[in-house]
């Protein structure tokens, strides 16, 4: 398995109109996807487009920030949120060229990998790995897009 390029990282957030403006208005964020909810994460999400290396601000291509508010106090964003009532980074996502290939290198490696691969927000298919077997981090696993976001 070859592990391609860092795709987002995602933050849960309590507000996620509050948030759009905060990286709008402080960091400068120029690009943010419209907010949509994704029912089957029970999440609202938009993704902030960072530019790419040496790119001007605004620019798309570079790692982007998902921004993800629970739909559902008992989805897995709104259980994190409860432990983490400010909210902060949930995970971070990388590219691999086949989720069926990635998923196996990961359980033949001995991780735990949480559910089987689904449709993710950028409606390709994803799955993740659990935090205890990746250095603390929860990890995403993405299947590469076939064309530019």
């Amino acid at each position: 398995m070859k592990l391609g390029r860092m795709n987002h990282i995602g933050v849960a957030t309590p507000d996620i109109e509050a948030s759009i403006a905060f990286y709008k208005e402080v960091m400068g964020a120029q690009v943010v996807t419209e907010p949509f909810v994704l029912e089957s994460q029970k999440v609202r999400v938009c993704f902030v487009e960072t530019p790419q290396q040496g790119g001007a601000l605004g620019t798309t291509g570079g790692t982007q920030i998902e921004l993800l508010q629970p739909t559902e106090a008992d989805s897995a964003v709104g259980k994190w949120l409860e432990k983490n009532p400010l909210g902060g980074q949930h995970h971070i996502c990388w590219e691999v060229e086949d989720i069926t290939e990635a998923k196996a290198w990961f359980e033949a490696q001995g991780k735990r990998v949480l559910g089987e691969p689904r449709v993710g927000a950028h409606g390709t298919m994803i799955f993740f790995v659990h935090p205890k077997d990746m250095g603390g981090q929860l990890t995403e696993i993405m299947e590469r897009p076939r064309e530019a976001h």
